[in-house]
């Protein structure tokens, strides 16, 4: 991969920063000539096991339909009556990067050579990938054991029956076998998922950030972020917080207290499982979106077919479930720390730092907002996985809910970063009011940015319009 505009989809060593850069539209695919030679070999196996013996789907019905033998004669009409009938999703169209991330995702899983597909279904989607041409794909109907309505929609809108979302391409013939072997799969749901672990991840770089800035208006003790003290409990997440802060706050002086709040010095202790999570969420991806999960595995180097329970998605379900819940603290902190700066015997500035005349509420609402925001985040932080369904006669009966993990991280990371723009207009507020001089580190920049990027009003003032900038202005405050 040194071309750094094109990502080479091999089914093996796809990151979740390259599915990004694809959904974004900031690199393009190009399907690698081994991938495509390993699915030709995978396609012709697969015809010659369906010839011998009985395969899940090629040669049967599929659920609770496992022991209804398709007849030969009508199986390639069987596989379009498959996806006709399993594209029932619902619900509001997936936005346009998510689209682009499912299909990243499923080209790069059918290039590990697991499925059996006909080589041409790879050829067509990275041909869709390369001039925009996007299906419509439903948002509801994946329970965490497989996106078979989001994915039969894809299939029917390459074989020409469903009308595209943008773009067009000539229609793509499905094979006889074609239809579960495309359809079994995770990837919609992986789409969504790789772009809520990326948002999130952001997000909490920012939170260094921001977090830092309020230290420096607090007049917070390094102390807490000591290289020592974290070696004396090196988790690695809370070891790699304290790190980023000492280099944000390189140079602070000596603090006002003995000890600050716990706001300030249990930063690390509670940012930290937040970002453990965040890298197992990413590890547990990056084994997903290179995975030949279909069932069954058309597997070319023992030529056999084997049937198995692949489409079982709990690593992604509680990966993201532990992470909401860690985020859920992270959010906690930040409320905390904007109590802090509105509270003048922590700040030594005007209560809810007004500078108006006497009473004047100053920032007091964004408590209001930012405890809202917390309270939608508690919600969205609940586990989704202490669920299940029993489906298909009772033949399918377990679920993960993966799909609801992820959009429910998705709704967290929303609430999470209403929470933090609300820091960061207090902390911003209070560095303005005292004049503090911060240390010669990227906060420097940071407070440039966010000093440029938000209105200075003194007098008591509406602040929805700022919340959004300061929403705005977080992704900036990730990369410094």
């Amino acid at each position: 991969m040194t071309d750094t505009n094109r990502i080479e989809i091999t089914g093996t060593g796809l990151r979740c920063a390259d599915v990004v850069r694809v959904a974004r539209r900031s690199a393009s695919t190009e399907l690698g000539a081994d991938a495509v030679k390993r699915a030709e070999s995978s396609y012709q196996l697969a015809v010659e096991l369906g010839a011998k013996r009985a395969v899940y789907g090629r040669t049967t019905g599929v659920g609770a339909n496992r022991h209804t033998v398709v007849d030969p004669e009508s199986a390639d009409h069987h596989g379009l009556r498959l996806l006709r009938s399993h594209a029932g999703g619902t619900g509001e169209p997936l936005p346009d990067d998510a689209v682009r991330a499912v299909m990243a995702i499923r080209l790069n899983q059918l290039a590990a050579g697991g499925s059996g597909v006909h080589p041409r279904l790879l050829e067509v989607l990275q041909t869709a990938l390369r001039v925009g041409a996007l299906p419509h794909v439903h948002s509801r109907g994946a329970i965490g054991t497989g996106d078979l309505a989001q994915l039969a929609e894809i299939a029917l809108t390459l074989a020409g029956e469903l009308p595209w979302a943008a773009g067009d391409l000539d229609p793509v013939a499905i094979s006889p076998g074609d239809a579960l072997a495309f359809i079994s799969s995770n990837a919609a749901t992986l789409g969504e998922a790789v772009l809520a672990w990326h948002d999130l991840s952001r997000l909490l770089a920012a939170s260094h950030v921001v977090t830092a800035l309020t230290f420096c208006a607090l007049g917070g003790s390094a102390e807490a972020y000591s290289e020592r003290v974290h070696a004396a409990r090196p988790h690695p997440g809370a070891v790699r917080c304290a790190a980023e802060l000492r280099r944000l706050l390189a140079g602070v002086a000596e603090g006002r207290r003995l000890q600050d709040p716990f706001g300030l010095r249990a930063f690390p202790q509670v940012q930290g499982p937040a970002l453990d999570a965040a890298a197992a969420v990413e590890h547990v991806l990056a084994i997903d979106i290179n995975a030949a999960a279909e069932n069954p595995l058309i597997d070319v180097e023992t030529e056999q077919a084997y049937h198995h329970g692949q489409f079982s998605t709990a690593y992604v379900a509680l990966a993201f479930d532990q992470l909401r819940a860690a985020l859920h603290h992270v959010a906690e902190l930040s409320t905390a720390r904007l109590g802090d700066l509105v509270e003048p015997d922590l700040s030594g500035l005007p209560p809810f730092l007004a500078e108006g005349p006497a009473g004047s509420s100053g920032i007091m609402i964004l408590e209001y907002v930012a405890h809202d925001a917390l309270g939608t985040l508690r919600h969205a932080a609940s586990p989704v996985t202490l669920g299940t369904a029993v489906i298909s006669r009772g033949l399918e009966d377990h679920a993960s809910f993966s799909t609801h993990a992820v959009r429910s991280t998705v709704a967290g990371t929303a609430a999470y970063r209403t929470v933090l723009a609300c820091e960061l207009l207090g902390a911003v507020r209070a560095l303005r009011l005292s004049g503090t001089q911060l240390p010669d580190t990227p906060l420097r920049e940071a407070f440039r940015l966010a000093d440029g990027g938000l209105p200075h009003i003194p007098e008591d003032h509406p602040l929805s319009a700022e919340i959004k900038q300061a929403e705005r202005l977080l992704d900036r405050l990730a990369v410094l």
